[in-house]
């Protein structure tokens, strides 16, 4: 397998160190997150692509809460699949994983689903699975094979509806994540 070393702050130790970023940062790493997405489609025609990002919300996204995650759901992805490319980034502006894998495009979507259903930390995963559309790359969504929305971390409604109406307080979404992060029974 070819592996990426940029992980974890460019190959050293990862540490707790957060800052907040601005939404220009976090915009930009958007654009540079899909260049890269499409070029690895480019690179790896036949084959799916996997990104993988933490869900974490507010203008903190890299901290140790999300590093544990990170971690988590690299060794998901890797116990699930044999990725034939892997690129791990560190970022200040949250951590993403790129893994490129053999299989169905759908098969591979039902497959990182489960692991986000499935994982302790799940719910804190984004596994996006990527599919080529001309020049640019769409994420395969969830009703594609048969998968429900995302839940709300705080009261289990689909996500968007309480993302659009701002139905829970910051604190009340720090909280939910530093329990599902804390709970003893997570490793």
């Amino acid at each position: 397998m070819e592996r990426q070393a940029l992980s974890f702050r460019g190959g050293r130790k990862p540490t707790k160190e957060s800052m907040e970023i601005t939404l220009a940062q976090l915009l930009e790493s958007r654009d540079q997150r899909q260049l890269r997405q499409i070029q690895l489609t480019h690179r790896f025609p036949g084959r799916q692509l996997i990104c993988l990002t933490v869900v974490l919300p507010g203008p903190v996204k890299r901290d140790a809460r999300s590093l544990k995650v990170a971690e988590a759901g690299v060794a998901a992805v890797r116990n699930r699949f044999t990725p034939v490319y892997e690129e791990l980034r560190d970022l200040e502006t949250g951590f993403e994983g790129y893994f490129v894998v053999e299989g169905d495009l759908l098969d591979v979507k039902k497959a990182c689903c489960g692991i986000e259903n499935g994982h302790p930390y799940g719910r804190l995963m984004d596994l996006d699975v990527l599919e080529p559309v001309g020049e640019s790359v769409m994420p395969v969504s969830r009703d594609r094979v048969g998968e429900p929305p995302r839940r709300c971390l705080v009261c289990d409604r689909p996500a968007r509806e309480c993302m659009r109406a701002h139905t829970h307080a910051f604190h009340e979404i720090v909280q939910t994540i530093d329990k599902i992060i804390g709970n003893p029974e997570n490793p």
